[in-house]
């Protein structure tokens, strides 16, 4: 009974714009994906960490700006990120946060007011949903956005460049695209280097580790069709699983597919790397 009315709400939500999506989010009226909301607005991962955790992780994702484009760094103890929305509140405008201990999931939760403290320091990355509406704009299908799914994602076999405890593969998220279609793919994703940018593979999933593309480790696994290709791009979830090998005492991230919503135009050309 709880599916078509988070259908329902997400049609409601595709016409309104980022401080009323967030809003919504924020009074618990919609806690399901943000792929295709927030029309012409970046979209951003989120992960909060203890305070001496923090310059390791800024430097992990400084040494891996394509899976980990640092977009916004919250002060310490601060909810707050006015550089990205002027009413943003860390703690409630996600649909939906994981609550990692020692490495592990160990809650969903749709509200962290209860969990943050002074220590925390909140980080926001580019996502790939910011280009998903370029490439609708030019006509490219998007299976997942068409059918209110979330974008699958895996665990690759490319590596990252540790920094302090934070390491391991990069995670992709895949879209299945018309084989005819690739060259305009690369020409519209390019555009956006702050939410991924060109994709790092198309072709065959075991050439970087994924046997099968059908089981997703996170996400919805999405059909290919025969006259389409695979293609991988570089995904925030890699910032997750830097996470598990850390093993902070606690960390708290945005659940796969459910973002923030930021109010920077999508084809900003410079991050956001503080707030003030």
């Amino acid at each position: 009974m709880e599916e078509p009315d988070l259908h329902h709400s997400f049609n409601d939500l595709k016409a309104l714009d980022a401080t009323e999506i967030r809003s919504r989010i924020r009074s618990g009226a919609y806690r399901s994906h943000t792929a295709g909301l927030g029309r012409g607005k970046l979209q951003a991962n989120l992960a909060i960490l203890p305070r001496t955790f923090a310059p390791d992780f800024m430097r992990y994702c400084l040494r891996n700006p394509k899976p980990c484009p640092l977009v916004g760094v919250s002060d310490m103890g601060d909810p707050a990120m006015p550089m990205l929305g002027r009413d943003i509140d860390i703690r409630t405008d996600v649909p939906a946060y994981c609550v990692h201990e020692n490495g592990s999931l160990v809650e969903s939760r749709s509200d962290i007011t209860d969990h943050w403290n002074d220590g925390f320091v909140a980080f926001a990355l580019g996502c790939s949903f910011t280009f998903e509406r370029a490439l609708m704009a030019v006509g490219i299908p998007l299976w997942h956005v068409d059918n209110n799914r979330t974008v699958p994602m895996y665990r690759s076999n490319i590596d990252t460049v540790a920094a302090g405890p934070f390491k391991g593969p990069m995670v992709v998220s895949m879209r299945a695209i018309d084989r005819n279609r690739l060259p305009q793919v690369a020409e519209v994703c390019k555009r956006f280097p702050i939410a991924h940018g060109l994709p790092v593979h198309w072709g065959d999933p075991c050439n970087i580790g994924i046997d099968d593309v059908s089981l997703p480790d996170w996400g919805d696994a999405s059909p290919i069709g025969k006259d389409q290709v695979p293609v991988f791009w570089a995904c925030g979830v890699t910032a997750q699983a830097a996470i598990e090998q850390a093993a902070p005492p606690v960390c708290i991230t945005h659940k796969p597919g459910h973002m923030l919503i930021t109010d920077i135009d999508d084809d900003a050309e410079v991050p956001i790397l503080r707030s003030t």
